[in-house]
């Protein structure tokens, strides 16, 4: 089971849905964001007597069409902004290190503090879906993708699903100083989510899940690799309960956990480009990359 946003064929109106055995059946909700304001109990209830209804056909036979058939959207919308974690993993620490000329002990510290690195990274209108299109900054030298498993937490502050997330940073800006992260992390095109919401009791061991990327570069491939959320230096549960501290998420929010494949400098991302993130148990979100603002090149 799935959780998804799509446009059903000749509509254009987003609707939310279940995905299974390759038919999407649409639930009684406006929004995700509408989903993520209820218990993960109420959450979980509701979700499994919609699939139950759509595996025992209890439909109306205009009820389901093919999920080949639809247009699936980024698996985020309302008030749901998208956070992220840095530093989780020890190849993140080491990639900081590395590229920081002025701040590399600040990103040493920060891997076994017991603060975690949490920072903004996207609203919701600005999440590229599966198919879409990511950014290079044209101020940046070098721009890497950065896949990462994120979470989907509900307004109570509980882990209520997974999904695919691409959190695409400049290395180059970030290196020049810590304080440019912002400039480096968040702006249009700079974040994918998908393809869709896989609900968090359905994945036995989020620990152990395997995560591949891939870049294509004219059709081949040029760059690869493979980790494991095994590797993850931090606890999801404590990554969550810093996000929520102090704070309020009326619709949810994201929380992407950290990257731990990062292409080594001076590799960075070129217009034209096709970006392939695999995650284990969660789906495959495959985006294309743009020089410049997205739609304008």
């Amino acid at each position: 089971m799935h959780i998804l946003r799509y446009r059903p064929p000749g509509s254009s109106d987003a609707r939310v849905g279940l995905a299974e055995a390759g038919r999407v059946s649409a639930l009684d909700v406006g929004s995700l964001a509408e989903l993520w304001s209820l218990p993960l109990d109420r959450l979980r209830e509701k979700l499994e007597h919609a699939g139950g209804e759509q595996a025992g056909g209890e439909q109306a036979s205009g009820g389901t069409v093919a999920l080949a058939d639809v247009e699936v959207l980024a698996p985020i919308d309302g008030r749901t902004e998208v956070w992220a974690a840095g530093v989780t993993y020890v190849i993140s620490r080491e990639a900081r290190v590395e590229e920081s000329e002025r701040a590399a002990s600040a990103y040493e510290l920060v891997y076994d503090a017991e603060r975690p690195e949490l920072f903004f990274k996207s609203a919701a209108w600005r999440v590229v879906g599966d198919g879409g299109t990511i950014a290079v900054r044209t101020d940046s030298a070098v721009t890497v993708p950065e896949p990462e498993v994120a979470l989907v937490i509900n307004a109570f502050g509980e882990i209520v699903g997974y999904t695919a997330c691409d959190d695409v940073s400049s290395r180059s800006i970030e290196g020049e100083n810590p304080l440019y992260l912002p400039q480096a992390k968040i702006y249009m095109g700079a974040c994918a989510l998908g393809p869709m919401v896989r609900p968090a009791w359905e994945v036995p061991d989020p620990y152990a899940l395997k995560i591949g990327l891939t870049i294509y570069r004219s059709g081949e491939a040029t760059w690869r690799g493979e980790a494991s959320t095994a590797q993850l230096h931090r606890r999801y549960d404590e990554l969550v309960r810093y996000l929520v501290h102090s704070d309020v998420h009326p619709d949810g929010a994201v929380l992407s956990t950290g990257t731990c494949l990062v292409p080594p400098a001076p590799f960075t991302l070129q217009a034209g480009d096709v970006v392939k993130i695999e995650v284990e148990e969660i789906g495959t979100l495959t985006t294309s990359v743009v020089r410049g603002l997205p739609g304008t090149t």
